[in-house]
């Protein structure tokens, strides 16, 4: 018998692309990627729970959620204090009964030259982006392999294989968040899923504060596809991490970049046999 590849099962009418039933948890959720994250999970018919540093920021996002019918629970809490993941996972049980999606989206560090790098800073960084997705991981652990259709999904970023000065701690940090991201599929696997996604360059509002039209001109000359990566890109690609689409996809970071195989975002820091003389 003859099946067309669409997104239904043959015979059943499901939508392997939707979400109705599952429970996201969130972090970074107030703004940028993660929000973008948030708002297609919904569109796919899942609920959310939100975490975030600023809760004016979570209150804004859950308000647009819940305009469209579905549910949304904001917990602000800083993941940096590692010791508030159980609290965050507890919140979303006592809400919600149950989690089906995992997403360790809240990271970042700013770019800083090498010999004004501290190891403290280094630590500081590992630790929120590593530490912290790993721990949020593990408290939510029991109640994934309850769902039967669970995923883990991390916001990691190209510069996890990319070479690009001032790029020792970021670039360190997401490439030990990648790699976590593999092993702890194994750790984790047949009962949850856990992949990665690797952004380029993604023009969010924080960017676009900063971005010259100049170096946004440069960006795009740079990279194949000739347009920066959106959030619906990085949205969309989660989306279908989370979803049965994927059900046998893990342990893989895939790269949304626009066909980009080397740092795109234009680097004019002088040599350093120019800097120390």
């Amino acid at each position: 018998m003859t099946q067309t590849v669409g997104s239904t099962f043959p015979g059943q009418g499901v939508d392997v692309f939707r979400l109705d039933g599952y429970v996201a948890l969130v972090t970074g959720g107030g703004r940028g990627i993660g929000a973008g994250i948030a708002r297609a999970f919904v569109l796919a018919g899942a609920d959310v729970a939100l975490v975030a540093r600023t809760a004016s920021e979570l209150e804004d996002v859950a308000a647009a959620i819940r305009a469209t019918g579905r549910s949304a629970s904001i917990i602000p809490a800083d993941l940096t204090d590692v010791s508030q993941a159980q609290l965050i996972v507890d919140r979303t049980i006592a809400e919600y009964g149950h989690l089906d999606i995992l997403v360790n989206n809240a990271g970042g560090a700013m770019p800083t030259p090498y010999l004004d790098t501290t190891p403290q800073a280094l630590d500081e960084s590992f630790h929120f982006n590593v530490s912290a997705p790993f721990e949020l991981t593990k408290r939510a652990t029991p109640h994934l392999l309850e769902s039967g259709r669970a995923s883990v999904i991390n916001i990691t970023s190209r510069m996890d294989s990319f070479t690009a000065r001032q790029m020792v701690i970021y670039g360190t940090v997401k490439a030990a968040l990648s790699h976590m991201t593999r092993l702890l599929a194994v750790e984790l696997a047949p009962g949850v899923r856990v992949n990665g996604i690797a952004p380029g360059v993604v023009d969010t509002d924080g960017l676009q504060s900063v971005l010259s039209d100049d170096v946004r001109q440069r960006i795009i000359s740079a990279t194949p596809l000739h347009r920066l990566s959106t959030v619906a890109d990085v949205a969309n690609t989660a989306r279908w991490l989370a979803s049965p689409a994927a059900s046998y996809v893990t342990g893989k970071v895939f790269e949304i970049d626009g066909g980009a195989e080397a740092p795109t975002f234009p680097d004019n820091t002088p040599d350093l046999r120019i800097t120390v003389a």
